[in-house]
């Protein structure tokens, strides 16, 4: 077979200042005209020959496993002549730079693309997309794929998220550089697009179940959103900690209190009547009182009424002697008398003294 060489093409009659040669690097289109075992020929326009080769072969989008004569193909220029006085091409470079391409294509307009796991760390997943690897950070999953540990434990998160080894999973794509051969992708971006934010207003009423439990609050997913009830929003009454009346998988009922960038603040103890507004029906002050001690602490005891009411009996209260550790003195659970010596149902705050009680 007679090849064009280089010197072919700069002596042939054309208007040279016509062509535009290309450089190491371009992406050019050529007719398949040969198929060795280990090489292919491309015609260039009629006037090249290129050859594509060994490890060039590789084709990262699989678009050239089943070639035949004639066949239109792209391929990157890596060397304009070589020995052979041919155009040396690459497959493998062309379907890389055509794979980011596409990624960047998918990114620009905003896409969802289906990636599949193939590992994961205490930071994410890490994702194939074709033959191009990616990541998807924890931060970046749907709230009810988000591996919530109390503790934190790195080796219990990675637990959870090697569960989504070998699925797929529909995201978006966030982040890309192909000098950097980076790709960040996110699952929970997918619900942007959905105004979710317009769709809820401060106000509305929920339903939801308890995914996750920290000593800060209750997380809720809902309507594959994800929000937080704060300990402080959970019930009237003072907690220690969520688990005291909430476990996960329970379905709540909660109102909406805040959204921002997307993230909801709940409330559970909206939707519950306020004990303290009828509290002057039950309590008074000057009222004897029987309580269990919850918690001691060095500046009193907090004390509870009733399931709903809790009062505290400060230090100063306890005693007309000077008093040392009240930890030696009292312990959780034990059950007083106590006389109420205030009561401010605005600001959910009801004062208790034991020594008011000695005294009478």
């Amino acid at each position: 077979m007679d090849y064009l060489t280089m010197d072919d093409l700069l002596n042939k009659k054309e208007d040279k200042t016509a062509l535009s040669l290309p450089k190491d690097g371009d992406l050019v289109e050529g007719t398949v005209i040969k198929i060795g075992r280990s090489e292919i020929y491309l015609d260039l326009d009629g006037i090249k020959t290129g050859v594509i080769r060994g490890p060039e072969l590789q084709d990262e989008l699989d678009e050239y496993t089943d070639l035949k004569i004639g066949d239109i193909v792209s391929a990157t220029i890596i060397e304009q002549e070589n020995e052979k006085g041919l155009v040396e091409l690459s497959f493998r470079r062309a379907g890389h730079k055509k794979a980011w391409q596409k990624l960047q294509d998918i990114m620009t307009k905003n896409e969802s693309i289906n990636v599949k796991v193939l590992d994961a760390n205490a930071g994410g997943l890490i994702i194939q997309l074709g033959k191009i690897t990616g990541f998807l950070p924890t931060s970046q999953l749907n709230p009810d794929h988000y591996p919530l540990v109390e503790s934190g434990d790195k080796t219990k998160i990675i637990e959870l998220l090697k569960k989504f080894v070998g699925q797929q999973l529909p995201v978006k794509i966030i982040g890309l550089d192909e000098n950097e051969d980076k790709l960040i992708v996110s699952e929970k971006e997918l619900n942007k697009g959905q105004n979710i934010s317009d769709k809820y207003k401060i106000g509305d009423d929920i339903e939801g179940e308890i995914c996750g439990l920290a000593n800060f609050g209750a997380f809720v997913k809902f309507d594959n959103q994800e929000g937080l009830v704060h300990i402080s929003e959970i019930a009237w009454r003072r907690l220690d900690h969520p688990t005291d009346i909430l476990k996960i998988g329970d379905k709540i009922k909660a109102q909406i209190i805040g959204v921002e960038n997307g993230k909801f603040s709940l409330s559970m103890k909206k939707l519950m009547t306020d004990p303290w507004k009828i509290i002057n029906d039950k309590y008074k002050i000057g009222d004897i009182v029987e309580g269990k001690i919850l918690k001691v602490n060095p500046f009193g005891l907090f004390v509870e009424l009733n399931p709903e009411i809790h009062g505290l009996a400060h230090i100063s209260e306890i005693s007309e002697e000077q008093i040392g550790n009240l930890t030696e003195m009292f312990k959780s659970g034990d059950v007083q008398k106590f006389k109420i010596i205030s009561l401010e149902p605005d600001d959910h705050r009801l004062g208790l003294s034991l020594k008011s009680l000695k005294n009478n």
